[in-house]
């Protein structure tokens, strides 16, 4: 989904952000740990805290289970949680609102006439509805989902979504992600980009500072952070 802007004084040395959806933008943590629970219970593990899920979580999401369960989840176990994670997220999901702040930043950013798109590991046909549902997403040149198993990082997406911006002048040198996850990070690294982490999701503080790139406690310090970077 290309989504047309008007950039009102870009230019292509302007930081541009790649903002990460689950646990940055939308703030689901709760819908996340719902449907986590419940797919451990199809299987007899007890339910896990916030906390410790936040400690132990990694992508691909089967290092994830590996952790919890001692050893990677067969093939048929995978598919049963991953089924039964997905029904009860987005049953909730819905209900989940845009982290605070949020649509300010994105509103403001544009209005700067700098430029923004969204990546999410979160499967395209469910993302682009959700987006607009929240009605935020003329603020971005470019809305991405995943497209493919739901077993796989975010690098080869991120790759992808930055090709899809070439034509716009966005470059990966310039740009900055801004996510939740260790993930986004060695995504950015990948590409040459930079990144800024944000504690409000799915990893603890010091699970984010092992991946040595700035870590903030709300999206308006993530904003101010790629600001600097365009100074």
């Amino acid at each position: 989904m290309s989504i047309p802007v008007t950039p009102g004084g870009f230019s292509a040395s302007s930081v541009h952000i790649v903002w990460d959806w689950n646990g940055t933008l939308l703030h689901d943590i709760d819908a996340v740990i719902a449907a986590t629970n419940a797919s451990f219970a199809e299987f007899g593990f007890a339910p896990i805290t916030l906390e410790r899920y936040r400690e132990l979580y990694v992508v691909p999401v089967p290092k994830f289970y590996e952790r919890l369960m001692g050893r990677l989840p067969t093939e048929a176990e995978w598919e049963v949680m991953d089924a039964t994670f997905h029904r009860h997220y987005w049953a909730a999901a819905d209900n989940a609102g845009l982290t605070e702040g949020a649509r300010e930043l994105l509103r403001d950013w544009q209005a700067d006439g700098r430029t923004q798109s969204l990546l999410s590991l979160a499967p395209h046909d469910r993302l682009v509805p959700l987006v607009q549902a929240h009605g935020i997403e003329r603020h971005f040149l470019r809305v991405d989902g995943r497209i493919g198993p739901s077993h796989t990082s975010k690098a080869g997406h991120l790759v992808r979504h930055m090709a899809a911006l070439e034509q716009t002048g966005v470059t990966a040198t310039r740009t900055v992600l801004v996510g939740d996850a260790v993930d986004d990070a060695l995504a950015a690294r990948h590409i040459g980009a930079k990144a800024i982490l944000y504690t409000g999701g799915s990893h603890s503080r010091r699970s984010l500072e092992s991946a040595g790139v700035e870590v903030v406690d709300t999206l308006a310090e993530a904003v101010c952070a790629a600001r600097r970077l365009a100074e």
